[in-house]
C-alpha cells in the first residue's frame, strides 16, 4: 500500500511536474528552487523532487524530508487559491540543517506574497 499524507495534496503527474517547470514561474534559493503554477484543479498542490545529481537515495530522500516539513510549517493551512508548487532539491540541500531550509523556503514565500 502506498504511504500518503493526509496533510498534503501532492503532485504526481508527470504533465503537472511538467508543466509547473515550462509554464511556471520559478524562483532561486541556494537550497531549492520553487516552480509557481495555477492549476486547475480545486486548492493547493504540492510536489518535491530530488535528482540523482543530490546523491543517493538517503540523501534524496532527506532532502525531500526536510523540504515536505519547512513547507508544512510555514504555508499549509493558508489558502493560497488553486496553485500548483513544485520544490527542486539542490545539491546543496541534504547537507543542510532544517532551520537553513525553513529560513530559504520562508524568504522564497516572502518574495512571492
Amino acid at each position: 500500500m502506498k504511504k500518503t499524507f493526509s496533510l498534503l495534496r501532492t503532485i504526481n503527474k508527470d504533465r503537472d511536474f511538467k508543466r509547473a517547470y515550462t509554464k511556471g514561474k520559478s524562483f532561486v534559493f541556494p537550497y531549492v528552487v520553487l516552480y509557481i503554477n495555477r492549476n486547475f484543479r480545486k486548492g493547493t498542490r504540492v510536489g518535491i523532487t530530488a535528482s540523482k545529481k543530490i546523491g543517493n537515495a538517503v540523501k534524496r530522500n532527506r532532502a525531500r524530508r526536510i523540504i515536505r516539513q519547512a513547507y508544512l510549517e510555514l504555508i499549509y493551512g493558508k489558502d493560497l487559491g488553486n496553485i500548483d508548487f513544485v520544490f527542486v532539491a539542490r545539491a546543496r540541500t541534504p547537507g543542510a540543517k532544517s532551520c537553513d531550509i525553513k529560513r530559504s523556503l520562508k524568504g522564497l514565500f516572502e518574495k512571492m506574497f
